[in-house]
């Protein structure tokens, strides 16, 4: 799954949350082990795991 960096980011009812952030990385690995997600409806950041997500194209993480 490629999930890039401004991807916005929608909840399973389709509401938009915020944008991609911030990415982590498995330093051994490479593969993204979370990322961050901002946005001005938000009381603070949110923080996913890959496996958190249903559905993903590389500018739409949604479903979540």
């Amino acid at each position: 799954m490629a999930i890039e960096y401004g991807a916005e980011v929608v909840d399973k009812n389709g509401k938009f949350l915020g944008t991609v952030e911030y990415l982590i990385r498995n330093t051994w690995t490479g593969e993204i082990s979370k990322f961050m997600v901002s946005g001005e409806a938000l009381e603070s950041d949110l923080f996913f795991t890959p496996e958190d997500i249903i559905k993903a194209t590389d500018q739409k993480i949604g479903e979540i």
